[in-house]
């Protein structure tokens, strides 16, 4: 290159312009830029000579002044379709002729920019370019289109994001809320979540940190989450939305019911008919009735809610309960198995409506074990919609309107006193019930009240003559088993203080109960055989059991066979297991908050038993509350010491919470 050439070169990836002053060395050069700033350069580096004449460094800016005038790109798409057709190449002085009838210095070196920078027209060959064919101009202009929408979208949602964080109200668009789902995953599962992208630049962009504390901290700034967003039930596979295909199927139901299969139903609207929940309930699965036979003889009348009037087995509601598996409780609210309008409208036995029902007809003998049982397909009429309350308060005084209920009740005790003959092991633990409502947390304990004795002890009648019936005409239903545990000796319970202290002793040696089409001794309930079919509106397995006794009472043929039902038996055993930690671990994080927010209290505690005696930590109950928490002391106590605590401080989100015993002033760690 002779001196005064000027060259086009990269430096840190920007184009300059500098014109040749020396050798150096064998291979460089030195070259001066218009700022008068010298560069050593390699021939490798030169990515444009400038043919025709010579520069001088301060002529550089002129130069550009000059090209800077022809740099339209939308004049290369001219060119390249006079040149496609017979794919002929082009070096920057032909195509500064072609696009400006001028091969003067400026222009070529002009032209040379276009093609350089172009990515869609031409494709660089040498110190040649061709043009890319027309299928590939299509795609990259295509791409190019896409890649500009996603820009103008981005841009978009930040000024909706900062409108929103200036306390403005905004209508987030599709396109918003993919970006925003991201965000979302990340806040939740962190560097393992997918397609985190959009989640940085989103924090990158607002100069946040890219951490999924500063995610969720803007989420809940956003005010789409709530500073209490369930973090446990958004890692979990648990739907919290049904689809508009099951939305619809369900509102076609309610608009034109379909036919039932059942049509000699057993007329039981003569019946006075008693529900029985907690007053917040929705779901009304269960009722009970007491029918004075000819011979004086009562028999007991176990009515369960019929969803199997509404769907079929495979349709698209019955998929989607074999989904979701059950319905979750948690203390802001449940997510129902069934659409609401469904679960809590026709398929609940609602007050004063006729309803179609699965009834178990029950009479005892003197005893309280079963002597004789009829299943049917019902109508039934609930009378009365009655709270556990309620019913206490019936008992408790006696009502003399309310005969049946009494007698049912009687009925019950003499149940439990039978099973107990049996075998049957009782564990009686106060269980906290809490309940959020406009960030109000309450807790209630629910306690092992007469009307709760009643209602179970008739919910496992009905489970047991359903698993009889089921055993004699051998029809594959998910019985519920257990093993015998292994409870420790009798002189050393009745050392333990009775009460919540003794029950908890007897509660960890019990195995858990298990599921099998094969009928076996469920130890705790002290039955040769049992299913759960009370709960068909919220538990798919019990609805399972509802679809095989119905047909087999139709004389239809059974919709599972054995090892069908076993395949869904697992698959919905998964999927309630999730359920369940997912309700433990919410009802844990709010337990904690609600002693958060009291942490100025003096709490009763019962020390339950030794978790760890080796680290002197305990299991505490507070019996206010009904919550179990583990505690560390650091001066002696026992099982069934009762003792005062105080919160020091609590984490919910961190899992943690630590106590002070007031006979202490160290601070203890649960």
């Amino acid at each position: 290159m002779d001196k005064g050439t000027l060259v086009e070169f990269r430096l840190h990836g920007d184009r300059r312009l500098a014109v040749v002053d020396r050798p150096e060395g064998k291979k460089n050069w030195i070259v001066v830029d218009e700022r008068g700033q010298s560069h050593t350069i390699h021939p490798r580096q030169v990515t444009y000579e400038v043919q025709g004449q010579t520069y001088k460094p301060t002529e550089i800016p002129r130069f550009l002044k000059e090209v800077e005038n022809y740099l339209d790109p939308s004049s290369l798409e001219v060119a390249w379709e006079l040149l496609v057709e017979d794919g002929e190449t082009v070096d920057p002085a032909a195509m500064a002729q072609l696009l400006f009838s001028d091969t003067s210095p400026p222009l070529a070196y002009a032209a040379h920019c276009l093609l350089f920078d172009d990515k869609i027209y031409f494709k660089q060959k040498g110190e040649a370019y061709e043009p890319r064919s027309v299928t590939l101009v299509a795609e990259l202009k295509h791409q190019q289109e896409v890649a500009r929408l996603k820009q103008q979208e981005s841009q978009e949602l930040f000024s909706r994001i900062q409108c929103a964080l200036a306390g403005e109200k905004v209508e987030w668009t599709n396109s918003d809320r993919a970006r925003l789902d991201a965000l979302e995953r990340y806040a939740v599962f962190g560097e393992e979540a997918t397609h985190r992208t959009p989640a940085l630049e989103i924090l990158s962009a607002l100069g946040r940190p890219n951490t999924p504390q500063a995610a969720m901290d803007l989420l809940i700034e956003l005010q789409l989450w709530t500073p209490h967003e369930n973090l446990f039930l958004r890692r979990s596979q648990i739907p919290t939305q049904f689809s508009h295909k099951v939305l619809e199927v369900a509102q076609a139901c309610l608009i034109s019911p379909p036919i039932d299969p059942d049509t000699h139903r057993l007329d039981l609207t003569h019946l006075k008919v008693y529900t029985i929940d907690d007053e917040s309930t929705q779901e009304i699965d269960d009722g009970l009735s007491l029918e004075t036979l000819p011979d004086g003889q009562q028999r007991l009348w176990i009515h369960i809610a019929d969803p199997t009037r509404w769907l079929s087995p495979g349709d698209e509601l019955d998929l989607e309960a074999r989904r979701r598996g059950t319905t979750v409780y948690l203390p802001t609210g449940m997510i129902s198995m069934f659409p609401s309008d469904l679960a809590t409208g026709p398929m609940s036995l609602k007050q004063g409506k006729t309803c179609c029902a699965l009834s178990f007809g029950v009479t005892l003998d003197a005893a309280g074990a079963i002597a004789d049982y009829t299943l049917h397909a019902s109508l039934i009429k609930p009378t009365y919609r009655l709270t556990y309350d309620d019913v206490d308060e019936i008992l408790e005084l006696g009502v003399p309107g309310e005969a049946e209920i009494m007698a049912i009740a009687a009925s019950a005790q003499l149940r439990k006193q039978w099973r107990r003959s049996q075998g049957a092991i009782s564990i009686s633990m106060p269980e906290a019930s809490i309940k959020v409502y406009e960030d109000e947390i309450t807790i209630a304990v629910l306690t092992d009240s007469q009307a709760r004795q009643l209602v179970a002890e008739m919910m496992i009648l009905a489970g047991e003559v359903a698993a009889r019936y089921s055993q004699v005409n051998n029809v594959p239903v998910p019985f519920r088993t257990q093993p015998q545990p292994e409870l420790p000796p009798e002189e050393e319970l009745m050392q333990l203080q009775a009460g919540p202290v003794r029950a908890c002793a007897i509660r960890r040696c019990m195995p858990k109960s298990e599921m099998s089409i094969t009928p076996a001794r469920h130890a705790s309930l002290a039955l040769e055989g049992y299913t759960q079919v009370t709960s068909p509106i919220r538990r798919y397995t019990d609805l399972l059991a509802h679809f095989q006794l119905k047909a087999h009472l139709r004389g239809d043929p059974l919709p599972f066979t054995g090892e069908q039902l076993q395949e869904l038996m697992m698959s919905v055993t998964s999927t309630t297991q999730e359920a369940v930690l997912v309700e433990r671990q919410t009802n844990r994080y709010w337990g904690l908050e609600f002693l958060r927010r009291h942490s100025d209290e003096v709490w009763q505690g019962l020390v339950l038993r030794w978790l760890r005696e080796h680290e002197n930590l305990a299991l505490v109950l507070l019996e206010e509350l009904g919550l179990e928490m583990a505690m560390r002391f650091n001066n002696p106590v026992q099982p069934g010491d009762r003792i005062e605590l105080k919160v020091t401080y609590a984490d919910p989100r961190q899992d943690v919470v630590h106590f002070q015993h007031l006979l202490e002033t160290a601070t203890q760690t649960a």
